[in-house]
């Protein structure tokens, strides 16, 4: 029987001489190259690089010693089966694997320090020279954790509990925690006993006197309330009743704005409450009021926030102020800055009005003939005031302005914070409800709530109240 000739080598070109050749050939017809001694190509095809030529194999990794699997025998044991983690190797960088038979090699890191939960399988581990990617600082946490046991005792360094414990009342005037309502509250406004964090007392404020109402809220998107208010009433020297509304709103961008507003409040009505029973005519009352609260605001200033030649610039405290008071006869508003005064008579078929006049770039745009109102209060810098009270303000000028109405009706008191979402006297005169005069304090929520309604973008704040001034006992508050 003949042997069976090598098969052609599916070659194009001779491997000697690159001589074409036919897919018959045995032999190169150009220099008879023995075709058959060349193994066959590879099937797969070569990598290309980027630039256009092959790209070249990768270093022939290291030769690892497998072990040959034994012949089954004749009985019925099956051959031994092997791991690859039984086998000495490296890893893709080239660091050798984990052996069992050293699974701790001396220096390395990972294995400075037992492994608290147990040896785990060699192909769990990495090797310390190529890091992972992701690496946990903190050791795992346990599934459970052990509760200790409820501190027996009340020796020094245990908590009191504030649902039992038996603490000691807070001094007279202290605040009461508002969560466990036994704690007293800490300056910082957290409880000493529970930690509950307190509400702050201007986040929301409302005050009614009968004559006068004012309620103000932080509303939605602040982070604290810079409005304040003072509402109070006394009798002039015929006996006949004052009422007085002082509403103030913080300069956002002011140092301390919460702060200049409630004493500008505060120093305007005291000043009020001391002029008006010695007959001093409630026009010029308010605007001395408006000077003393300019003068409050002024010394929270100290000597490095005062206007002077050396620090003309410096942001001091600062605040807008508007105020009005009713008498049995006479309306009286004053203002400095871009708070209002509106007045809602009682008939609603009269027509409101809006009794201030802004300090601010729109007001000014609008009293030079250069834009209508409308465009004035829509351009960007509507609300740049050009009138406040502050060490840092112009030259202070109060307006005060006297009105007599011959019919009776609410005086709407208020900061930007509202008008903002009622502009015109016939917006505000819509929100205010039928019976503001007989309700002002009801009258004040309903108009917080329409501001909050409408966005809540600002303090709010706002003072109700009726005309003419009721007649009855004087106080104060």
């Amino acid at each position: 029987m003949m042997s069976q000739m090598p098969q052609p080598t599916a070659l194009s070109r001779c491997p000697s001489c690159e001589e074409p050749l036919e897919a018959a050939d045995r032999f190169c017809g150009a220099c008879g190259y023995d075709l058959s001694a060349v193994s066959a190509p590879p099937q797969d095809h070569p990598t290309i690089a980027m630039n256009g030529s092959e790209a070249g194999l990768p270093p022939a990794a290291p030769s690892v010693d497998w072990p040959r699997a034994e012949e089954p025998g004749s009985t019925d044991t099956p051959a031994p089966v092997h791991r690859a983690a039984d086998i000495q190797g490296t890893d893709s960088g080239g660091s050798e694997l984990p052996h069992p038979e050293h699974p701790e090699r001396p220096g390395d890191p990972e294995h400075a320090q037992a492994d608290p939960a147990g040896p785990r399988p060699p192909a769990a581990r990495r090797p310390a020279s190529k890091p992972s990617g992701v690496r946990f600082d903190r050791p795992s946490e346990p599934d459970e954790y052990p509760l200790a046991p409820p501190a027996q005792g009340s020796g020094p360094g245990t908590p009191a509990d504030p649902r039992t414990a038996d603490l000691p009342a807070p001094p007279a005037g202290a605040k009461v925690c508002v969560a466990c309502r036994a704690g007293q509250v800490d300056t910082d406004g957290y409880c000493e006993n529970c930690g509950h964090a307190q509400p702050r007392e201007r986040d929301h404020m409302e005050q009614e006197l009968g004559a006068v109402a004012a309620v103000s809220d932080r509303g939605l998107r602040h982070h604290r309330n810079e409005d304040a208010f003072a509402v109070s009433s006394t009798a002039l020297p015929d006996g006949s009743p004052a009422v007085v509304a002082i509403v103030c709103d913080g300069v956002s961008s002011a140092t301390r704005p919460d702060e200049a507003s409630l004493a500008a409040a505060h120093a305007a009505n005291e000043s009020l409450l001391a002029a008006l029973p010695l007959g001093t005519h409630p026009q010029a009352a308010l605007h001395e009021a408006i000077v003393a609260a300019s003068e409050a605001v002024n010394a929270l200033a100290g000597p490095d926030t005062a206007q002077g030649e050396n620090a003309p610039h410096v942001n001091a405290p600062a605040c807008t102020i508007v105020g009005a008071l009713v008498t049995s006869t006479l309306l009286i508003v004053g203002w400095v800055g871009d708070s209002r005064v509106y007045w809602v008579p009682a008939d609603r078929t009269s027509l409101p009005a809006r009794l201030t006049e802004d300090d601010s770039w729109a007001a000014q745009m609008v009293a030079a003939g250069l834009m209508n109102e409308a465009e004035a209060y829509a351009d960007e810098r509507a609300h740049a005031i050009t009138g406040w009270l502050g060490a840092d303000a112009y030259e202070l000028e109060p307006h005060t302005v006297s009105f007599k109405p011959d019919r009776p009706g609410v005086v709407v008191v208020c900061t930007d914070g509202l008008w903002n979402y009622a502009e015109t006297a016939e917006e505000m005169a819509e929100a205010v409800p039928l019976d503001a005069a007989e309700r002002p304090l009801h009258a004040a929520r309903v108009l917080v709530g329409h501001a909050l309604d409408g966005g809540g973008h600002d303090n709010v704040t706002v003072a109700v109240l009726p005309f003419p001034a009721p007649s009855q006992g004087a106080g104060s508050a």
